[in-house]
């Protein structure tokens, strides 16, 4: 059964740091694009950055380039959030999902396009105050 398992949210004063966790199971890891999400309350869904475990290729959406960076760690199956210089506006429901790629090298194009991601998380709570 594929599974992927959030943790590390919290709450944070403006300026702080969190790292999320994401652990991957039920599947070969270095077949897949593991991404992260968020939803504030009341607004839809978006794609925060994504990592793809064949090639260590990256990206992230504008809101998190500069402030976080994705990485992993193969022999855990994990994949982690670092976020740093957090804002207000970043509070909300992070969510990690996982989709199979074919890809042998990047990423495909819309990387963040929630419909790719067929395995989804139950999220966790990140609240920044100001």
């Amino acid at each position: 059964e594929v599974q992927v398992v959030e943790s590390g949210g919290g709450s944070v004063q403006a300026g702080g740091s969190l790292r999320l966790s994401c652990a991957a199971s039920g599947f070969s890891f270095d077949e897949y694009v593991i991404g992260w999400f968020r939803q504030a309350p009341g607004k839809e869904r978006e794609g925060v950055s994504c990592f793809s475990s064949v090639d260590g290729s990256t990206y992230y959406a504008e809101s998190a380039k500069g402030r976080f960076t994705i990485s992993s760690d193969n022999a855990k199956n994990t994949v982690y959030l670092q976020m740093n210089s957090l804002k207000p506006e970043d509070t909300a429901v992070y969510y990690c999902a996982a989709h199979y790629t074919t890809i042998q090298g990047g990423l495909d194009t819309s990387p963040l396009a929630t419909y790719r991601y067929d395995y989804w998380g139950q999220g966790t709570q990140v609240t920044v105050s100001s």
